[in-house]
């Protein structure tokens, strides 16, 4: 019984962790600033992506980084 305990608890994040509230904040930062600036100029001139996929994939790396700072908004690791 105590192996389904530790299983559950081992596949979530512990948001008690001081460490795991500053990556989570370093990730929705990068995510939001540097997702939509500079990942799109590298898919589009240095990989030879096309423009419009690579600002495609700039917005929703925005998205996913405003969600995140939702989260931890929501969760009160933000205030």
């Amino acid at each position: 019984m105590t192996t389904n305990t530790e299983d559950k608890n081992a596949s979530t994040f512990d948001l008690d962790s001081k460490f795991m509230r500053v990556l989570l904040v370093l990730v929705a930062v990068l995510l939001i600033f540097i997702g939509p600036t500079y990942v799109p100029y590298a898919l589009s001139d240095l990989m030879k992506v096309d423009y419009a996929a690579s600002a495609v994939l700039g917005i929703i790396l925005l998205a996913t980084g405003l969600a995140l700072v939702w989260y931890l908004i929501r969760k009160k690791i933000i205030e």
